[in-house]
């Protein structure tokens, strides 16, 4: 039964990845890709599959860029290896952010990996500024900065909220 099951996990994953190649997707099991297709799907944006940039655009202007972070009930989304010095490569490290015109964070159930509960908007302006306050308090050159929903919650603004 078990070895059924994983079989058949493999077969839906492989054609997964041919779709995914068919629309450019290289490697469907990239880290937070999956989320960041339904995140996209829900918010009506198009998906960028790229690590070296924004996670989606607007589907009607690729200039107009968001930013996702995600994360499970009672967890944090973070920005991983943002630089706290030297001052050019934090400025690169913020650059992630004012790229964007908005940042998401969406929040997944626990016991429904791939069913997201909420999605907050923050504005860029107010990611640097709590990024910034993190670095500036991190005793590490790199840091990941951790967003979690009670900050978003009073920071950003409910875009989407699942009402099951």
């Amino acid at each position: 039964m078990k070895k059924e099951i994983i079989r058949k996990i493999i077969h839906l994953i492989t054609q997964a990845q041919e779709l995914a190649f068919k629309i450019g997707i290289p490697n469907i099991l990239q880290p937070g890709l999956v989320k960041e297709m339904i995140i996209s799907e829900k918010l009506g944006h198009e998906l960028v599959h790229s690590k070296r940039d924004a996670d989606a655009c607007d589907p009607n202007n690729a200039g107009i860029k968001y930013e996702y972070l995600s994360c499970y009930e009672g967890g944090s989304g973070q920005l991983d290896r943002m630089f706290k010095e030297p001052k050019d490569k934090r400025e690169e490290s913020l650059s992630r952010i004012w790229r964007n015109n908005k940042s998401y964070f969406a929040i997944f159930y626990k016991d429904k990996p791939l069913k997201i509960k909420v999605i907050y908007e923050i504005e860029p302006k107010v990611l640097a500024t709590e990024t910034e306050r993190q670095l500036d308090r991190s005793r590490n050159a790199i840091s990941h900065i951790g967003i979690n929903e009670g900050w978003a919650n009073r920071n950003g603004r409910i875009v989407y909220q699942n009402e099951t």
